[in-house]
């Protein structure tokens, strides 16, 4: 088994939202080189730029990590980490793809004594089950013998400078005791926070996962709660407000749920579970109220429309924000555009602005055009569906002028106070 010194090489497969920072956070300690398939993101790493906004562009400068998407470039690495991620299909089905992807990459130049490290979140047992027997096919070598893995869920929060890598204790596993010794070193190496060390690969998988579904089912479970206080006539915001007050209320809001970890976990240790015989019934329950929200945030804005006497074919509705979270570019899995889908569906013109989004990928995903807050004119409804900073700066006079007389806002993150438009014409609603 190898020790760890300045002169270990370290792989690290997959730069981006995860990938990156630890990237440049291993370069510090070790001889770290990055590796990522997609040729563009490396020419523009080098380049100093950061379509994630997780990096700087000094920080990239200046960093010693080695950026490539030539597999020669990480041939003799003593460790490869993975951090690509783990999507579900259409059907909601694990989608290895990637993962089985890195790994055959990883299988071409695995040497003797290697470790492989897996960060991609997955079901207990797959890591075993999936990304093993190919690097044991592929690289000749026999598991826990020649070569030996471990597992470290990724914990980042795209968009979040609070809780980031080096502050949030990493669990930390390996295939036998020495190996998560080693990887729990590693990870200590970089990690103020330290590590909290588990006896098996797979309760390192299963605690990542259930992190992401606990989430998911409260924020149904407040999500249903605003749906019930809206016949109610209840402000949502208010009733949480004051349940709060109480020490060991949990602090959940309503609204979308989307990006690659709350909105996509789930479906993974469900899969495993029908699997061995168990049909999971809450997890099932919260997915379906979290996946039904973009429906009855359009729904409300049609009957918003139709209260206020517009008629909602050909009422023109302004969304703000597209991506999957404030203040950040991601759009994997956004549940906005469901919304858009939805409007368009009742003949809606419908139209998106967002600062963060990128506007080729917001085209080429989506076939929406972005277009910038500053040419929405005359429309008659808006819906906030994210609190980017960007529109705290909106004054009430600019909202007033965006809309076509009297107006409608739908706040789906209850962005402003209840109280905030009483002295316009704008009609406000929030979740």
């Amino acid at each position: 088994m190898l020790h760890l010194n300045k002169k270990t090489k370290i792989g690290i497969i997959g730069l981006g939202y995860v990938g990156l920072p630890l990237a440049i956070e291993m370069s510090k300690k070790f001889n770290t080189t990055g590796f990522d398939i997609n040729e563009e993101r490396i020419s523009n790493l080098l380049n100093g730029k950061d379509a994630t906004l997780e990096i700087s562009k000094k920080t990239l400068k200046e960093t010693s990590l080695k950026f490539t998407s030539e597999i020669n470039d990480i041939s003799s690495c003593d460790i490869y980490i993975v951090t690509v991620p783990t999507p579900v299909d259409k059907n909601n089905n694990p989608n290895f793809s990637p993962l089985e992807s890195a790994t055959k990459t990883v299988s071409q130049v695995l040497s003797k004594k290697n470790i492989v490290i897996y960060e991609s979140t997955v079901y207990p047992g797959a890591t075993e089950q999936k990304c093993v027997p190919i690097l044991e096919k592929i690289s000749g070598l026999k598991y826990n013998h020649d070569f030996f893995c471990g597992y470290s869920p990724e914990r980042i929060n795209p968009g979040d400078k609070n809780h980031t890598l080096t502050n949030i204790t990493k669990i930390v596993s390996g295939s036998n005791e020495l190996c998560t010794d080693i990887v729990s070193e590693l990870y200590n190496s970089i990690i103020p926070a330290g590590t909290h060390k588990v006896s098996s690969i797979e309760i390192a998988e299963a605690a990542k996962v259930i992190e992401n579904i606990q989430r998911d089912v409260n924020i149904a479970l407040i999500n249903e709660l605003a749906m019930i206080f809206n016949k109610l006539g209840l402000d949502t915001k208010e009733v949480l407000d004051a349940a709060g007050t109480k020490w060991n209320f949990m602090p959940f809001q309503p609204g979308l749920v989307g990006g690659h970890c709350i909105g996509v976990d789930p479906y993974y240790l469900m899969h495993r579970a029908v699997e061995i015989g168990y049909n999971p019934e809450i997890i099932l329950a919260g997915r379906r109220i979290n996946d039904g929200m973009a429906k009855y945030i359009s729904d409300r804005t049609i009957n918003q429309l139709t209260n206020k006497g517009i008629n909602p074919i050909g009422a023109k509705i302004a969304i703000f924000g597209i991506t999957f979270k404030e203040n950040c570019p991601d759009m994997r899995n956004t549940k906005v555009v469901n919304i858009v889908d939805n409007l368009l569906k009742h003949n809606c013109d419908v139209i998106v602005t967002d600062p963060y989004a990128n506007q080729i990928e917001v085209k080429e995903k989506y076939n929406i055009d972005l277009i910038t807050k500053d040419k929405i004119k005359n429309v008659d409804a808006v819906i906030l569906a994210l609190a980017h900073k960007e529109y705290k700066n909106i004054t009430l006079s600019q909202w007033e002028n965006i809309f076509n007389g009297n107006g409608i806002i739908v706040d789906v993150k209850s962005f402003f106070d209840k109280d905030y438009f009483n002295t316009s014409k704008i009609t406000h609603w929030r979740l």
